[in-house]
């Protein structure tokens, strides 16, 4: 009696067939990297990605290779974001944002044997090639007569090797568990580390993020992704939009607020990145008294949303905003807050409070907060503890390590530490290491600057804590200032006691041209702390 149902195998390549057969006229419109818009459709994305499998196969890629993909959000990235795969080889996103040494060292690492990029990518692998020891082709996403010179020898040129190729193209198959993409974490704290996701987890948790109460996904939307396909899965929206039949709109390398708006103003109904974006984006409209015709939803993860952004698009714009928590390590969705019914009920006020958590895990997502000695904590939206999470797409074990990342139970640390209230919606306080301890007492830094950034004449603050002889640290804020802004400390102080309790007002605040960032646009606190080193900065209790 067991058995007795189709084997139908959770591979990304039955996505992409899937689009090419049922939604196959539906745009993908695109910014290429050399200017010009462009349209296509799913099925010649599908087309496209079995010549690209085919001339790949045909080059010396064997089943189980590794390609090394650094390219923005264009058409010609989603035919690769298929062909690859495809072909049978596992797809390693590149980040171009990184360092020359962790972009060689992740090459070494994950051996990758071809290399495909933009033609704009070119002087960063010029830079890196002789050390990356595995690389054998460089194939550059351009027409031929666009590429330009190069002391890469022997480059390959994208639209020719599809040129030679037809699309009649068996994909390679195999195991649903087999290794599909790679993503390296941003090594904040050492090496990055390699975290490998296989073609059922890619569609388990494309499924689940195109649910009502996650991104509530169909063929009648637009969706614009802004985040990078090579940050974090890409946010599995190139697997999550072809899946349920969306269109698609891919804006290229130019993420000026000008740029963005032409692109929404393509139809988008559904965008998606992190909150810097869009803190750009609102004041370029509210400058140009510009509104959005069709966007309905943004997204917003990465880092914590000020609630100034949610209030905002909601009220000026009348975008609702979706709050999203998620990691490398779990594909990445975690959390997403839309409204349970026990949120509707709440008056607007309590509910955009609400959309300051990051919201609740959908199933194939589980999460607890625990004490330091793993005792489970309460779910009662006031105790904080250390955050774990397992699920159907979420880290086992780092690439080439022997060790599992989880403990016996399958539970993964996140580095985070959060609450999560009865209804199971989860806010994150702050990553552990990040986190304020003063007087025995926690003080998130995420609280204070979401609570500084809501002043209008502030464009972006970082808070840490700084040693102090009696209440081992306080916070100090660092703030960006809007350009000619006069604003002084004691304003900001003023401004924040609406917003955090009085023991939890920085000690003092610092005004900056620019806040550090990493390599995937979170602020980069060792960096900062670093510069505050340099600088000889000292609390003002010890000055």
């Amino acid at each position: 009696m067991d058995n007795l149902m189709q084997p139908f195998s959770l591979r990304v390549s039955e996505v992409i067939d899937h689009a090419a057969r049922y939604h196959p006229n539906r745009k993908i419109i695109s910014r290429n990297i050399e200017g010009p818009i462009t349209e296509t459709s799913w099925i010649k994305i599908h087309h496209n990605s079995k010549r690209l499998s085919k001339a790949l196969i045909k080059l010396g890629i064997r089943k189980g290779d590794r390609i090394g993909v650094m390219a923005w959000n264009t058409a010609r990235h989603l035919e690769i974001w298929y062909g690859v795969p495809g072909s049978g080889a596992v797809n390693h996103t590149l980040n171009p944002r990184l360092f020359s040494k962790q972009l060689s060292f992740i090459i070494n690492h994950a051996e990758d044997k071809f290399l495909i990029i933009d033609n704009d990518m070119l002087p960063i692998i010029e830079k890196i090639l002789p050390h990356c020891k595995t690389v054998e082709k460089v194939i550059v996403i351009s027409n031929k007569e666009q590429i330009p010179k190069s002391v890469i020898p022997d480059l390959i040129c994208y639209e020719e090797i599809l040129k030679e190729q037809d699309g009649d193209f068996d994909w390679i198959r195999g195991d649903e568990k087999d290794a599909c993409g790679i993503c390296y974490t941003s090594g904040t704290t050492g090496n990055p580390k390699g975290v490998v996701y296989t073609h059922r987890s890619n569609v388990l948790h494309a499924m689940t993020s195109a649910s009502p109460d996650m991104l509530n996904l169909s063929s009648r939307d637009r969706v614009m992704p802004v985040v990078p396909l090579f940050h974090a899965n890409g946010w599995s929206i190139g697997y999550t939009a072809p899946l349920v039949g969306a269109s698609m709109v891919m804006p290229g390398k130019d993420m000026t607020p000008e740029a963005l708006y032409e692109m929404l103003e393509k139809g988008v109904t559904v965008t998606a990145a992190v909150p810097t974006i869009w803190l750009l984006l609102l004041n370029y409209l509210k400058a140009n008294q510009l509104k959005l015709s069709t966007l309905q939803r943004v997204i917003i993860g990465g880092s914590s949303c000020p609630r100034a952004v949610i209030e905002t698009f909601q009220k000026d714009f009348g975008v609702q905003v979706l709050h999203a928590w998620g990691m490398t390590e779990m594909s990445p969705l975690g959390t997403i807050c839309s409204f349970k019914p026990e949120i509707l009920e709440l008056n607007e006020k309590d509910r955009i409070s609400i959309q300051e958590t990051t919201g609740h895990p959908p199933f194939s997502v589980e999460l607890k907060i625990t004490d330091d000695d793993g005792n489970k904590l309460p779910n009662d939206g006031k105790t904080q503890g250390k955050l774990w999470s397992r699920g159907a797409a979420v880290v086992q074990k780092y690439l080439k390590t022997e060790q599992e990342t989880v403990d016996k139970f399958g539970w993964f640390d996140t580095g985070d530490v959060a609450t999560i209230d009865k209804n199971g919606y989860m806010r994150i306080t702050d990553r552990s290491k990040d986190i304020i301890k003063s007087g025995g007492e926690w003080i998130s830094s995420i609280d204070l600057e979401n609570a500084a950034v809501g002043h209008p004449e502030i464009v972006e603050a970082a808070a840490i804590g700084i040693k102090h002889p009696k209440w081992d640290e306080r916070p100090i804020l660092v703030v960006v200032s809007k350009k000619n802004s006069k604003i002084s400390k004691e304003e900001i102080f003023e401004f924040m006691k609406s917003y955090v309790a009085k023991w939890q007002i920085p000690d003092d605040i610092i005004f900056v041209d620019e806040i550090p960032h990493t390599a995937t646009g979170k602020i980069s606190k060792i960096d900062l702390r670093k510069i505050l080193e340099e600088k000889h900065y000292v609390h003002p209790d010890l000055d």
